[in-house]
């Protein structure tokens, strides 16, 4: 062949296969929904939620109304009420192949699945968790002598025990269970599927005694903390990403049948973006209570969710039966600053500078924005026993907020100084 017709024939081949293969893009790409993402994008819209313009239930339902399917999750045993139920005996952990693919179907679950998975015999040896039972008996006992009953920010001390930061309180009252209890292995697998390496565990006992009532449904940790009005002064996408910097669980304590109360959840509701406005509405609330599902656990048992899922435990209809759980939640590692900051030392060096422009120009912007650049604003961590959140409250007092407050109530340095130390005493575990 010559040249200049090799050279046509080449470039009507290189100009057919393009076309072919921008074709397949475009199928696959679907153009149509990326240009009306691209026009879309160039709309600038609202970056917050408005309390004025309430969630569409019905938006909710669409997504409720999916079911869970096994051929999804084959290492489940089975699905029940849309919870997909795996047993942890039959794990092979030694399979790295048969793991990672595990992990791959817990983080589907919580990220477009139902947002719930259980994990039987996760502790099968019941004898761990009596042991550890002990332990808890001891610190209730002692703390209960030392300050009283406690209760919770869902329920009255009457109703139910719990201990807060019940980690660090079992490893210094009892090491050997202690030591048993977090080794186990299925922990790391778990918290890594959702949450990736470097993660940190806390957890919180709960007892709930007979007659204990049902809580109001909500979503958990970081968002579902703050009061409507707080919450959407965050930014749309921050009520996406809370979900991905927490997971929550717990490791039944004592055998849970369905009187005692066990979990309720509303199944695939994680998805629903505008949930940490919804869940406190009482068409929603109303709707969880028509749609929530349950399944009893077995003592050694454990559940783990999606902290964004509609939840919330049932009411201890029993007689005489006190549900234990131990509520495991998990934090990434992405959730903390790259520098530690040490807020009393900046505190002494601008007090009585920020003393003078607060009285020169009351709460402005620069002052509010110099509070914020020197204390630290979120309330957490913190020792939950010191400083709990109230009934129905949600968080303590964050630094900012006692800066704050300072200025207003006219402190000397000295004053505020103290006052942070003090919160910074009463935070530590």
């Amino acid at each position: 062949m010559p040249p200049r017709q090799r050279t046509q024939a080449l470039t009507a081949l290189a100009t057919a296969t393009t076309i072919a293969g921008l074709a397949g893009t475009l199928y696959y790409l679907d153009i149509p929904s990326i240009l009306r993402q691209r026009v879309k994008s160039r709309k600038v819209e609202p970056r917050c939620y408005d309390l004025n313009s309430p969630p569409s239930l019905a938006d909710l339902k669409i997504l409720t109304q999916e079911s869970t399917v096994k051929e999804t999750y084959p290492r489940a045993t089975r699905i029940e009420t849309n919870i997909p139920i795996y047993d942890c005996s039959q794990f092979d952990l030694e399979d790295k192949d048969f793991v990672n693919r595990l992990q791959d179907e817990w983080y589907h679950i919580l990220l477009s699945g139902p947002g719930v998975y259980i994990l039987q015999n996760f502790y099968p040896d019941t004898t761990l968790i009596d042991n550890t039972n002990a332990a808890y008996a001891a610190i209730a006992t002692r703390e209960k002598a030392e300050s009283g009953t406690k209760g919770d920010h869902f329920s009255a001390a009457q109703t139910n025990t719990r201990i807060w930061n019940s980690l660090s309180k079992h490893c210094l009252q009892d090491p050997t269970s202690f030591i048993k209890y977090h080794s186990n292995p299925h922990f790391r697998l778990v918290c890594e599927s959702w949450l990736g390496p470097a993660y940190r565990i806390t957890s919180q006992v709960n007892i709930v005694k007979p007659g204990g009532q049902a809580q109001t449904v909500h979503r958990d940790y970081h968002l579902g903390f703050q009061t409507p009005q707080g919450s959407v002064k965050w930014p749309k996408r921050m009520h996406v990403a809370s979900q991905f910097l927490t997971l929550q669980g717990a490791v039944a304590h004592t055998d849970m049948p369905i009187e005692s109360g066990p979990t309720r959840f509303l199944p695939f509701s994680q998805m629903f973006e505008e949930g940490y406005l919804a869940y406190r509405l009482p068409e929603f609330q109303k709707d969880f209570q028509a749609d929530h599902v349950s399944l009893p656990l077995k003592k050694g048992d454990a559940v783990f969710f999606n902290p964004a899922l509609f939840h919330a435990a049932g009411e201890n209809t029993t007689k005489d039966f006190e549900r234990s759980a131990n509520l495991i939640q998990v934090s990434s590692a992405f959730g903390k600053t790259m520098e530690g900051l040490d807020s009393i030392p900046m505190v002494e060096a601008c007090w009585d500078l920020l003393v003078e422009k607060y009285k020169a120009e009351g709460c402005s912007q620069e002052v509010d924005a110099l509070i914020r650049a020197i204390g630290e604003g979120y309330s957490f961590p913190t020792n939950l026993d010191s400083r709990p959140p109230a009934p129905g409250g949600m968080a303590p007092e964050s630094e900012q907020d006692l800066l704050s407050r300072g200025l207003d109530e006219g402190w000397s340095r000295d004053e505020v100084v103290r006052a942070l130390r003090d919160m910074r005493r009463d935070s530590v575990a």
